[in-house]
């Protein structure tokens, strides 16, 4: 029997497909009788989650349902300036959890920098140079003096050559 994943996808809307890692927790917390217990809460703010992802999709993408406890929701934002923006949506988001049978009281925003998944930078762009550059860098490094004041520029030139090394 391979050991369950417990990898969860964490950008809006995408984070409440079901998927094969969310089943691997599931059983993992079925396979131990106090973490069990956690399954009930746990299902309760996947779904909360869900209906708040619903009611505003563009907000959800960094903000998560941290807790639902007696009426009580608390929502976790990445910064002040989210938190604000979702304060001012607080009451639709509030009467249409209750129009989808959610007893939400009241709405709690804590700011938790550390906890939220960003969105996923895009890769670094990566500088692709001509051969002809490639091979006048390649001249440059090898017509300078070799003495103490040029070392550290010899050295970057050679890191730089070996980057683009496929490209001559």
């Amino acid at each position: 029997m391979r050991p369950p994943s417990f990898l969860l996808s964490q950008s809006g809307a995408k984070t409440m497909r079901k998927s094969a890692s969310t089943q691997g927790i599931t059983d993992f917390l079925r396979a131990n009788e106090k973490l069990a217990s956690l399954l009930p809460a746990a299902r309760r703010i996947m779904m909360l989650q869900r209906e708040c992802v619903q009611v505003l999709p563009a907000m959800f993408e960094v903000c998560t349902v941290m807790q639902f406890d007696a009426g009580q929701l608390i929502l976790a934002t990445p910064n002040a300036a989210v938190a604000t923006k979702l304060k001012q949506q607080l009451p639709k988001l509030q009467d249409n959890l209750l129009k989808r049978g959610w007893q939400v009281n009241a709405i709690r925003i804590k700011v938790q920098p550390g906890k939220i998944a960003e969105k996923q930078q895009p890769p670094a762009k990566q500088l692709v140079l001509p051969r002809q550059a490639v091979s006048a860098l390649a001249e440059l490094k090898h017509s300078l003096e070799s003495d103490k004041g040029n070392e550290a520029l010899t050295a970057a030139l050679g890191r730089m050559l070996n980057r683009h090394r496929d490209e001559c």
